[in-house]
């Protein structure tokens, strides 16, 4: 079979052609990759050929090079670098050679040469790659679909390298883009490539954009581009600004009053949803830079020292201009728009909150005279935008001001939850989650309370969307109420008593009605009705006992419930669907749990751990992790819970434990099983002495697996501390490995470029502290009683 018509088969055969042109295309790639990668060159490279054939030539090509996940692609470019040189280079001049010969949009052959680029440029190897595409796209004499097609090739190698690579070629990225953005440049295709290539080069552009003149020349092009009449170019051009925003900040002074406001703010206008979405990005990107710098600027001035950069408060010289424009997009609502469609409201919505944020106590002025006029406005928009506007500046304003202006305005938003529409009552309902978490001091007083949980309670029956938003009130209202009760800081101390407490078991009671509503799928409601229950149960003083006891009873009876339905599942969904609700009912167990007492712990202890050793066993080999992970977090709150008394579990905890250890692919499930093994250590004492051998062999073999993510590392050093205190002496025996895998992980440094990576580093070094203090405190041999910790 020739390669042409096997290319030609995998874009136009049926099922067995295909499979039969990609097993060819593998034993090809087996047998002979360069060789094949010389053919597929030759083939793109040859104009008489068709197009279809040319672009499937490129397509399994750039696969042979490229891929989107990062270790296969590693494993590809060093495939690529082994190959020889002369044959390396044939290749990269048919794909280079091959620009502005397709007649096809967007150009295959620039990927090619882009992917190419990508894995010889950190290596240094083919220097004249950038300088040959600016040589494309300058040159007087090319052609519409050259300059086109080696502007897409920059805009790929930007996309994908490392910005540091690119900076010393950066005058000759900028060459080639700016040549292709001008307002002179008479085809939209370039220009729209050249726009594409830039938001890519941007990041390692920082010399250009410290330099007045060439900063002058690129912010004018841009801004030329944001006035053409072409939309993509017009979208194009504003999203780099929002990014050059984003970077470079500090330059932009100069721009703002001259060209940057009157652009952004009429795109904001704009009718075109792409365009009017970039202009209010473009003011969210500020009030986010602003927003950071004033906690920067007050940082400084706490610890004494010049702040590095200063707002220059675009957004507080802007508000009279701007709030109007964002609150008239937030009317435009449509009642039948998808909630996952992200469009110029829903932006308007969040510019609002960063704009409240930025401003703080500015924003009441400009934006309350809106929601007085509307919040009665017989056009649900209009009500709608009015909740809306007062829900997304909660957050902003100090809570002196905000308290009196919520005061008045609350008994309005418990009667919008009965509003005859749906989305009015949905935004009310969430307007009401937001007031709860921001100034909860405003609503918990009886005047507001009652007939507030009376409204919330009758939303908790209105559609998902309406019920999960009073779901996230109420669990606001609860976590506040706690706060207000608890003597001081003390988040130990169980009040006697707080404002919820006489509305307690009614809320309860419909909460778990709640969970087991038929629609309860929708808009996450189960989901959100469980974790508003957990928020109760953990937040519920003392004369709420009898509820946390019978709503214990009832969360154990529903997951006794749920494990018999497992023989009875037939399709994959509605395994899912048992899966989902096993992890709620665990994670429910968990709050309830935390408050039941010693005395009725062991009570219940004995169907709650049969219950989560049958999830555990059934769902050990099956694709369940979450049930797994959430079983074994409720099995840690019962060792808590029970302390010593959970000693008679153990041995039928002990082989499941084991696997879950062992799970290095789902490591949520073996974090854990880590988890319980420290809470075992700190309860049970020297009791874990008889099972240690195993359990520290697999804690060792976890540490060093690179098959295991990295998060579980730093638990499992604290764990080995956790052994050593129960263990004392004893530990004697795992001290040289355990010390010698200690000082390694001391030994590890980070790029200090790399913040993750440093954040890792310092949780590696806390756990080995951990476990140093474990180990000397358990060494000293009078730490052998159970329960220390």
């Amino acid at each position: 079979m020739e390669l042409i018509t096997v290319l030609e088969k995998t874009a136009f055969g049926n099922q067995v052609e295909l499979e039969a042109a990609r097993n060819y295309l593998e034993q090809a790639a087996l047998h002979d990759l360069p060789n094949l990668l010389r053919q597929l060159s030759d083939i793109l490279r040859n104009t008489s050929q068709n197009e279809v054939t040319r672009a499937q030539a490129a397509i399994q090509l750039k696969n042979a090079i490229y891929s989107k996940d990062e270790a296969i692609k590693q494993q590809y470019q060093e495939r690529w670098l082994q190959i020889p040189e002369e044959i390396r280079l044939y290749i990269k001049n048919n794909c280079i050679g091959s620009l502005g010969t397709e007649t096809k949009r967007p150009s295959q052959a620039a990927q090619c040469v882009g992917y190419i680029a990508c894995a010889e440029l950190p290596r240094d190897l083919w220097p004249d790659c950038i300088n040959r595409l600016m040589e494309n796209v300058t040159s007087a004499n090319a052609s519409e679909m050259l300059k086109e097609s080696s502007l897409e090739a920059i805009g790929y190698i930007c996309q994908d390298i490392n910005p540091d690579i690119l900076e010393v070629q950066s005058n000759q990225i900028l060459t080639a883009i700016v040549n292709g953005m001008r307002k002179e440049e008479g085809s939209d295709h370039v220009r729209l490539a050249a726009c594409r290539a830039l938001y890519n080069s941007l990041e390692f552009t920082r010399n250009n954009f410290s330099k007045d003149s060439e900063r002058n020349y690129i912010m004018q092009i841009i801004c030329e581009a944001t006035q053409s009449d072409n939309d993509q170019i017009k979208v194009s051009a504003l999203q780099n600004l929002v990014r050059i925003m984003n970077l470079y900040y500090e330059f932009m002074e100069n721009y703002m009053g001259q060209a940057l406001f009157a652009i952004t703010v009429s795109a904001m206008k704009s009718t075109n949803d792409d365009v009017a979405l970039q202009g209010i990005e473009f003011w969210s990107s500020i009030c986010e830079e602003e927003s950071e710098l004033a906690a920067e600027y007050q940082d400084a001035l706490d610890e004494g020292r010049t702040p590095t950069s200063v707002s220059r408060h675009y957004a507080r010289g802007a508000l009279q201009y701007l709030v109007p424009i964002i609150l008239q997009r937030l009317c435009e609502q449509k009642d039948t728009e998808d909630e996952d469609e992200w469009n110029p409201c829903k932006a308007a919505g969040v510019c609002l909150m960063l704009l409240a944020s930025c401003v703080e106590d500015d924003i009441l002025n400009h934006v309350m005279p809106f929601i007085n006029e509307n919040i009665k406005n017989p056009n649900w928009q209009y009500r709608e935008a009015a909740v809306m506007a007062f829900g997304s500046i909660i957050e902003g304003p100090s809570p002196d001001r905000l308290k009196p202006i919520v005061g008045q305005a609350i008994g309005m938003f418990i009667e919008l939850l009965k509003d005859q529409s749906v989305i009015v009552r949905d935004t009310a309902a969430w307007t009401i989650g937001r007031i709860c978490e921001a100034v909860p001091e405003a609503i918990l007083n009886e005047a507001i309370l009652q007939p507030l949980l009376e409204g919330l309670v009758i939303g908790l029956n209105a559609e998902p969307r309406v019920a999960t938003n009073a779901c996230w009130a109420l669990s606001s209202i609860a976590i506040s109420a706690m706060e207000m009760a608890r003597p001081g800081d003390d988040e130990e101390t169980t009040p006697e008593t707080y404002f919820l407490s006489k509305y307690f078991e009614p809320i309860v009671e419909k909460l778990l009605a709640t969970t087991e509503r038929h629609d309860g799928g929708q808009s996450n409601l189960r989901s959100a009705a469980y974790e508003a229950l957990m928020e109760m149960i953990k937040n519920s003083p003392k004369d709420c006992y009898t509820t946390v006891q019978k709503t214990t009873i009832v969360i154990l009876g529903r997951l006794e419930n749920v494990i018999q339905l497992e023989s009875s599942i037939q399709s994959s969904s509605d395994r899912r669907q048992v899966f989902d609700l096993q992890s709620l009912l665990c994670a429910t167990l968990q709050s309830v749990l935390r408050k039941v007492t010693p005395e009725d712990a062991p009570q219940i202890s004995d169907h709650i751990m049969t219950a989560l050793l049958h999830m555990l066993n059934q769902t050990a080999n099956s694709k369940a992790s979450s049930v797994q992970e959430d079983a074994f977090l409720a099995v840690s709150t019962l060792i808590d819970v029970l302390g010593e008394k959970f000693l008679k579990y153990i041995d039928s905890l002990k082989p499941i434990l084991y696997v879950g250890l062992k799970n290095f692919d789902e490591y949520q499930v073996c974090q854990a099983a880590v988890g319980v093994v420290g809470d075992l250590g700190r309860n049970i004492g020297n009791k874990i002495l008889p099972y240690c051998d195993d359990i520290m062999t697999i804690l060792l073999e976890g540490l060093i697996s690179p098959k295991l993510n990295k998060v579980v590392k730093p638990l499992i050093l604290s764990t080995f501390g956790d052994i050593a205190l129960a263990i004392g002496t004893d530990f004697k025996k795992y001290a040289e490995v355990v010390l010698n895998a200690l000082h390694q992980a001391s030994m590890i440094h980070a790029d200090p470029n790399d913040f993750d990576l440093i954040d890792y580093f310092n949780e590696l070094r806390e756990g080995c502290l951990d476990a140093y203090t474990g180990i000397l405190q358990g060494l000293k041999g009078n730490n052998n009683t159970p329960g220390i910790g």
